[in-house]
């Protein structure tokens, strides 16, 4: 009997906007069906889908169970960790196996964490680590931090320089780990100097506006360091718009704009690869693996490299991001 994939999506009006403009620039799309009952229930709750790079995660995980012949139920959380409680509650209900969770706060959903718990519901954390999970999906993002980093002081040269350093989310583990990476990568280099920038939650928009500012009360920056490179493809906005090209750019995630970009040989020097359809089908293979009983690592990478103007060409593509499968 053939086993299909049900999606149940809950996203808010705006999220589901953000969704549809960047599932037609990607060439996916969510998609609403009927499961037959065969296959393994399977719940997604997602942080936002207010990132190209959340939706493009999504989309993995539900490319994934749809190919397995499993039943997904995925929820929304828009960033609201209430919401997110609520959603996974309501998971539990629908008789889930497995949960996917991306935490909106790793300790604010601990109400559903021990919901989860007392059903004998198994959690699968993605992308950001929490405390309680069977395992961890994701990357190691202070090497992708530290990695940029180190492409970034070597574009600065000997002169160094005033870099700033616009941030994903207060207290996010994530943010945290790239940042660490990245100041390890810059710490006693001669002439450098590092210049926290607010938090513009990993949103291009809110990156716009963060570097206008920055960028009047520091004339003499030589690079931007973003935590995600939708942020960055603001500061490159804001750059362009002030005649402002000699400032260098660079940031992570592998998102297609900025890998483009990096090739073309101009101000943005580096990004990190992190693929996120790659990150959803890993995260939904080990929801399966964990649904029969099998013991799992308690962290999964899902591998990433550096992507400069050596690298950038080989990766370009029509995808929203530059697809990586680590070599095994």
């Amino acid at each position: 009997m053939q086993r299909r994939i049900r999606f149940i999506s809950t996203v808010s009006a705006a999220a589901a906007v953000a969704l549809m403009a960047t599932a037609c620039a990607s060439g996916s799309s969510s998609s609403t069906g009927s499961g037959d009952g065969d296959g393994i229930k399977i719940g997604f709750s997602q942080v936002t889908q207010q990132s190209p790079f959340y939706v493009e995660l999504g989309q993995g995980a539900k490319d994934a169970a749809a190919k397995a012949g499993d039943e997904m139920y995925f929820v929304d959380a828009n960033g609201d960790v209430t919401k997110q409680n609520d959603d996974i509650q309501d998971l539990i209900t629908r008789g889930v196996k497995v949960l996917i969770i991306n935490p909106v706060d790793p300790k604010g959903v601990a109400p559903g964490l021990a919901a989860a718990k007392a059903a004998g519901v198994k959690v699968i954390s993605v992308d950001r680590p929490l405390d309680g999970a069977v395992t961890y999906v994701g990357r190691d993002n202070v090497e992708m931090g530290k990695l940029v980093g180190e492409q970034l002081l070597k574009s600065l040269g000997s002169g160094g320089g005033k870099v700033l350093e616009i941030q994903g989310d207060a207290g996010g583990t994530v943010a945290r780990d790239r940042s660490a990476g990245f100041n390890e990568a810059l710490n006693g280099a001669p002439g450098v100097t590092v210049v926290k920038g607010p938090y513009a939650e990993y949103i291009r928009s809110k990156a716009v506006t963060a570097m206008q500012d920055l960028l009047q009360s520091n004339p003499d920056v030589k690079a931007v360091y973003c935590h995600n490179d939708d942020m960055c493809m603001g500061v490159l906005q804001v750059l362009k718009e002030n005649n402002r090209d000699d400032v260098k750019v660079a940031g992570v995630d592998g998102l297609m704009e900025a890998v483009k970009a990096v090739a073309d040989g101009g101000q943005y020097v580096a990004t990190a690869v992190n693929d996120p359809q790659y990150e959803g089908q890993i995260a939904v293979d080990t929801a399966v693996k964990v649904a029969a009983g099998e013991s799992v690592p308690e962290f999964i990478d899902a591998g990433t490299k550096l992507v400069d103007a050596d690298t950038a060409k080989d990766l370009t593509g029509d995808a929203l991001f530059a697809q990586y499968v680590p070599s095994e």
